[in-house]
């Protein structure tokens, strides 16, 4: 039918120490789903806050204009609602207010009935020494590999 979209948020895991992961729908109008499926949308500086009526909303998610859309087309970033379960929204929001944990996005990608859907995490932020560790281990972890390659050869 279409093709796979799968747009990442690199730096999240990268900045962010990731404890849990949900999936959640994204409540969208028209333009802002055929942008998506255009692959016009990015969620690079993206995150997830309650509103004073308990419900998720992801702030700064890029959703370009639809280029064929007329003067009903979308704002780029605006609030977008997302949609989780009862249980979940009050598990995340006990954890956000106690813990002082942040929610932010991974993926956003198609569904198999062709929806929209936001994979999230409950993250705690790194701090720069655990960034370089984590350069570190990549680096290591490459030069392993490199070493490996040459040893079977």
């Amino acid at each position: 039918m279409q093709k796979n979209i799968q747009i990442k948020n690199k730096k999240a895991r990268f900045e962010y120490e990731l404890l849990d992961s949900y999936i959640a729908g994204i409540v969208l109008s028209g333009t802002e789903i055929k942008s998506i499926r255009d692959s016009k949308a990015s969620i690079s500086e993206s995150f997830c806050e309650f509103n004073d009526q308990g419900e998720l909303f992801v702030i700064n998610m890029q959703i370009d204009e639809y280029t064929h859309g007329s003067h009903y087309n979308h704002k780029p970033k605006a609030e977008r609602k997302l949609l989780l379960n009862r249980q979940e929204l009050k598990k995340l929001q006990k954890e956000v207010n106690t813990s002082g944990l942040t929610i932010v996005p991974l993926l956003l990608f198609m569904s198999d009935k062709g929806l929209a859907k936001l994979k999230i995490a409950l993250a705690r932020g790194k701090k720069l020494y655990d960034k370089r560790e984590s350069m570190k281990d990549r680096d290591n972890k490459k030069d392993l590999d490199r070493i490996k390659k040459n040893f079977n050869n």
